[in-house]
C-alpha cells in the first residue's frame, strides 16, 4: 500500500537542536540567529545550543562535530558570504554549502542551509531582516526535515511497505 510522509512543524519532547553561527558579517548572522532561535522556541524547542565559529568556511567543520555528537535532532548552520572584488566569494560559498551537505549525507543528521551568499550587504541586511529572515527558513527546515527523519524510522518495512 501506498503512503505519503512527511515531516511536521512540530518538535518532539525534550527536542534538542543545535545552531552553528558564522561571526564574520555578524551584524547579518546575529539577526539570522536571533530569528532562528525564535522561530524554534515558537514550536516547542526550549534546548538550542549555540556555537560560534569564525567564518562560513568553518561552519562545515563545527556542524560536523555537532552532528557527529548524536546529541541534536538537527543542526542549523547560519552564515553570510557577501560578494567582493575577488574570486574569493566563490570559494568560500563553494566550501560551506558542499561541506555542509557532506556533513548531512555522513551523519545522517539534518543540516538546515541559512548561509547567505549576496552580492551586496544590503541583499544580505534584507534576507536578514524582520520581513524575510532566512533564519526563520532555515529553522523550519529543520524542523520539518527531523520530523521527517522521526517519520521515515516508524516506516513499516518489508516487501509492500514504500510501494510507490
Amino acid at each position: 500500500m501506498a503512503q505519503t510522509i512527511e515531516g511536521q512543524l512540530k518538535a518532539a519532547p525534550n527536542a534538542r537542536f543545535a545552531i552553528a553561527a558564522s561571526r564574520f558579517n555578524a551584524t547579518v548572522t546575529q539577526p539570522l540567529l536571533a530569528g532562528a532561535k525564535d522561530t524554534l522556541a515558537r514550536h516547542g524547542v526550549t534546548d538550542v545550543d549555540v556555537v560560534w565559529c569564525p567564518g562560513a568556511y568553518e561552519l562545515p567543520q563545527v556542524v560536523q562535530m555537532l552532528a557527529a555528537s548524536g546529541r541534536y535532532l538537527a543542526v542549523i548552520a547560519l552564515g553570510a558570504v557577501i560578494r567582493g572584488e575577488t574570486y574569493h566569494f566563490e570559494v568560500i560559498s563553494n566550501a560551506a554549502v558542499n561541506g555542509l551537505q557532506t556533513v548531512a549525507l555522513q551523519t545522517g543528521i539534518p543540516v538546515s542551509l541559512g548561509v547567505l551568499t549576496t552580492d551586496t550587504i544590503e541583499q544580505a541586511r534584507a534576507r536578514s531582516g524582520a520581513n524575510d529572515n532566512k533564519g526563520v527558513e532555515a529553522a523550519l527546515a529543520a524542523l520539518e526535515m527531523a520530523g521527517l527523519w522521526h517519520e521515515l524510522e516508524h516506516v513499516e518495512t518489508g516487501p509492500d511497505a514504500l510501494d510507490a
